[in-house]
Formats: structure tokens, C-alpha cells, sequence
């Protein structure tokens, strides 16, 4: 299969917040041969490229937006290589990260059971440095295959990259780098005392987050130096935040750091909660939020 490149895209259509205007183009990059393609086709597009997976953290603006999506569907099966007490995954950035943590359950391979109940794709979640309830994406990960169009291809170490919360650093020093395979080092245990960590993660997220809402996850990142439980879901919660709503867009009632598009919400009445959200905790705590979403303009 060759390089597919699609004029037009439309955000609504490839983010979980389903709104936002339209990139010049979409290149879609179905193996390593396609990348060499990649490298010949983004000058020509005339915007500056963007790694997308699932859209899953993403605010796209209205209008058209001078980018040009690069998308990884290299979405073959995971190769495991077992070794003393575990074994490497290695995974396509395309692979879907439930997909992965469902199949590494099965397998009896732990360590990812974490992140259950996180969307998006492999790529997403390294890039992000995705995580929930104390893990992150970057304590599993072994090592990581990036692709930039002045070195091709590249494995790089998990050591010599930079992890933080929701950041991830491959240290290369390029402009654009695409995400194309991680491997991840998992220990063994019974599938059943998998299942069973897995099943109580997604049950305390299910009980306190909007899991099956159109939303882009946890838009603002915790505050650091505070109490432990005064984070912003708590912030914007006791500034009067939850379930405020304007057009279509609302702070969720179940987690106040969730915006939700109820139906036929707008990047602008998205942007002006965010920012009603922000001023509102300022001047309650004298906290400034950031964000954690990705805004695209």
C-alpha cells in the first residue's frame, strides 16, 4: 500500500471533540517505503505537518488551519520477544492502545494495565506521555522508532529521551519527528490478576469521569505544589465550573476538568469556557491553570 493523501481533512471528523475547521491535507503513512514518499510530499503541501493519531487530546480551531496531518496506519499485529521474567513488545504507533493493553493481558504480559481506559493510539499515548493514577506511558517504554525528514528512521532509548507529565522529549533536536514504533518492557503475571487491575482502574475512572462523552480528556493539567486532591478537576469544581455549559459545550457534571461537546459544539464556545475556567480559578485561588489539551490554530 502507498502514501494516501487526502486534501481538505476535516478536525470534526478525526478528533474526540468533534469540532474544529479543516487542515490543507492528510498524508496517511501505511509502512517504512511510504515514509521516503513522506519526505518528498510534505514540502509541497504548503503548512507545517502535525502527527495525528485518535485526535484524542487535540482542540482544533474553525477555519483553515495552515497544517498538514501525518497520520501512522501501521497497525499490524505487536511482535513479542519473550525473555527471563517478561518480554519486549514492539508496536506500531498506529496500534490502538486499548487494543494493545487488551492484548498484552492475554498474553499474561503486565505493566500497561494503568493506562486502561485511555483512548487514542500508541503514538499518541508516547508523545503525551499518557498516563493515569501514578503511571505514565514512559515507565513501560523500552525504546522508540522516530522517523524526521533530514534522518529517516531511528530508534532512539527510552534513557536518553525526557519524560515529565504529558511530555515527551526524544533530545534529537529536530523540527518535525514522527512517532513510528515503540517497545515496550513488560513483566509476566496471570491474565486473571491482569483482568482483575484492569477491570478496578476503568471502575474508578468510569465512577468519576466522563469515559464514553465526546471530550478530549483532562483539558488543564494539575497544578503543581498543592494538597494532595486539589487538582484542577477539584479547582474548577469549587469555582462553580461543573456542568457549565455555553452552546453546545460544557464542563462535564461528572469531572469538571472534562469538556464535553454536547452536540453540535463550536471551537469558539470551547476556547471562551477554557478561558471562563482559567480566570474563574484565578481569581478564587490565585492558581493559574495550564492547559493540557493541544490547541490548534
Amino acid at each position: 500500500m502507498t502514501l494516501a493523501l487526502i486534501q481538505n481533512p476535516r478536525f470534526s471528523e478525526r478528533t474526540t471533540l468533534r469540532l474544529g475547521g479543516t487542515a490543507l491535507a492528510e498524508a496517511l503513512v501505511f509502512s517504512e517505503a511510504d515514509l521516503d514518499q513522506l519526505g518528498k510530499v510534505l514540502p509541497m503541501q504548503g503548512g507545517r505537518p502535525l502527527a495525528l493519531g485518535a485526535g484524542s487530546n487535540l482542540l482544533a480551531t474553525d477555519g483553515v488551519l495552515e497544517l498538514v496531518l501525518v497520520r501512522p496506519v501501521n497497525t499490524a499485529a505487536p511482535q513479542v520477544s519473550h525473555q527471563a521474567g517478561g518480554a519486549l513488545v514492539r508496536v506500531g504507533a498506529g496500534f490502538g492502545l486499548p487494543r494493545l493493553i487488551g492484548l498484552c493481558q492475554r498474553l499474561g504480559l503486565a505493566g500497561l494495565e494503568g493506562l486502561t481506559g485511555i483512548p487514542g493510539r500508541v503514538g499518541g499515548a508516547v508523545a503525551m506521555n499518557a498516563g493515569s493514577y501514578g503511571m505514565e506511558t514512559g515507565q513501560r517504554l523500552s525504546r522508540v522508532r522516530l522517523w524526521t525528514p533530514e534522518g529517516g528512521l531511528a530508534w532512539r532509548e527510552a534513557k536518553d529521551c525526557a519524560f515529565g507529565y504529558r511530555h515527551f522529549d526524544a533530545n534529537m533536536g529536530a523540527g518535525f519527528a514522527l512517532i513510528w514504533e515503540a517497545e515496550f518492557r513488560l513483566t509476566t503475571d496471570e491474565p486473571q490478576a491482569i483482568r482483575a487491575r484492569m477491570e478496578n482502574t476503568y471502575a474508578k475512572k468510569k465512577a468519576v469521569q466522563p469515559v464514553t462523552a465526546h471530550s478530549a480528556g483532562c483539558v488543564f493539567k494539575n497544578p503543581a505544589g498543592l494538597p494532595a486532591g486539589m487538582g484542577a478537576g477539584r479547582l474548577l469544581d469549587e469555582a462553580g465550573l461543573r456542568g457549565r455549559a455555553l452552546g453546545g459545550m460544557a464542563f462535564s457534571h461528572v469531572h469538571a476538568n472534562f469538556l464535553v461537546n454536547q452536540g453540535g459544539g463550536t471551537a469558539r464556545q470551547a476556547l471562551e469556557l477554557l478561558d471562563l475556567g482559567k480566570s474563574a480559578v484565578r481569581e478564587r485561588f490565585g492558581v493559574e491553570l495550564e492547559l493540557e489539551v493541544v490547541v490548534l490554530t
